[in-house]
């Protein structure tokens, strides 16, 4: 942390903390900007060594998002990559508890594993308190992905960590669609929280990258490890767009946060609309739950179409403003069918459509949105 920040009273708000994070020193003539350091070999003797081992365009990115989530932070190739490092430290013949809905490279890893005899994963619904308590018993690990994707359930995180950690069992948190903004599972109690920057943090859908963060050192030296030898290094280019997208992170979010809850009320009440999950609606069942600890309830949207996946399909192929595409996150608002994918859940409706809600003006997205729908039922 800067003297910068240790001069400013309480610390930084967040939103300032976007902006000020990983800056260079303040020098006279010194760069406001992290520079992009495009090299992998250094000098010796020093602590790098060789350019798999650091970087300082990413240790301005890890310095900037360790500030935010409050633990040392390591930046990998990808969000995968840095759960992937995760679970390789994990014991052979782990159990593992986690939500039955998530994301579906994380719950394609478990089969797998699960498969290989590597790990016992016991599924539930990790918006039910007591059923998550209940199977804890007997577990190593508890992985929680809140709000779920893309069924947007929300995990009461402060109880669910407070009895995970009282019976001594390990918590990792996937917060890729809350951020740093909306919610810090390393202050409940968490081992590690790990993030997709190439969603939120990044902004731009530009960049594939990912980052794990902790307050153990142990776990820190384990991870670090892992990225090594497994070659899971972001790439210097990568991480200095993503510094640079980690900026606009507090007025990106606020824009379409915004522009969520106005979609999410009016497709409430559209004809061709059969659901709308959207934590950020009184009448959503997860909104209480979500009100009593987070900051904010994001900009992710899943509706259920009428008239089963086809007519989910032709929605998502008749947009004129939102891009059919798979991502999430960007300054553009993005749809799909999830079930287009054969490894999603089978728990989710194949109508669902996840709708990431982009800064783009609201009034242009609703009519853009609201065609598309019609001409689906047609």
């Amino acid at each position: 942390m800067s003297d910068f920040h240790k001069l400013t009273p309480g610390g930084l708000t967040p939103d300032s903390q976007v902006v000020a994070a990983g800056r260079p020193k303040r020098d006279v003539d010194a760069p406001v900007n992290t520079s992009i350091t495009l090299s992998s070999t250094y000098i010796a003797p020093g602590q790098v060594g060789y350019g798999r081992d650091g970087n300082p365009t990413w240790s301005a990115l890890e310095a900037a998002i360790e500030e935010l989530e409050g633990g040392k932070t390591l930046a990998f190739a990808s969000g995968l990559a840095a759960i992937s490092a995760y679970f390789s430290t994990l014991s052979r013949g782990v159990v593992i508890t986690t939500s039955k809905n998530g994301y579906s490279g994380l719950m394609l890893m478990l089969r797998k594993m699960q498969e290989s005899g590597a790990a016992e994963v016991r599924y539930v619904d990790i918006s039910n308190t007591q059923e998550v308590l209940a199977s804890l018993k007997g577990s190593n690990l508890l992985w929680i992905e809140s709000p779920t994707n893309p069924a947007l359930e929300v995990a009461d995180m402060p109880a669910l960590i407070k009895e995970a950690k009282a019976a001594k069992i390990a918590v990792g948190v996937d917060s890729t669609f809350a951020t740093p903004l909306l919610q810090k599972p390393l202050e409940m109690g968490a081992d590690i929280v790990i993030h997709s920057l190439t969603k939120y943090i990044s902004g731009h859908s530009d960049v594939l990258l990912g980052s794990a963060s902790t307050k153990d050192e142990a776990l820190l030296e384990k991870l670090s490890e892992a990225r090594g030898l497994g070659g899971a290094i972001p790439g210097p280019f990568e991480a200095w767009l993503t510094l640079r997208g980690l900026r606009t992170l507090a007025i990106r979010l606020e824009r379409a946060q915004s522009n969520a809850l106005e979609l999410a009320k009016r497709l409430s009440s559209h004809p061709a609309v059969e659901k709308v999950r959207y934590p950020g609606l009184p009448t959503d069942a997860h909104h209480k739950v979500a009100s009593s600890f987070m900051k904010g309830y994001g900009a992710m949207i899943s509706f259920d179409v009428k008239g089963g996946p086809a007519a989910a399909d032709k929605a998502c192929a008749s947009s004129e403003l939102v891009t059919f595409a798979t991502s999430l996150g960007g300054v553009e608002s993005l749809w799909e069918r999830r079930h287009r994918w054969s490894n999603e859940s089978a728990s989710i409706p194949t109508n669902l459509i996840r709708l990431s809600v982009g800064i783009e003006g609201v009034e242009d997205l609703w009519a853009d949105i609201d065609q598309a729908l019609k001409k689906s039922q047609g």
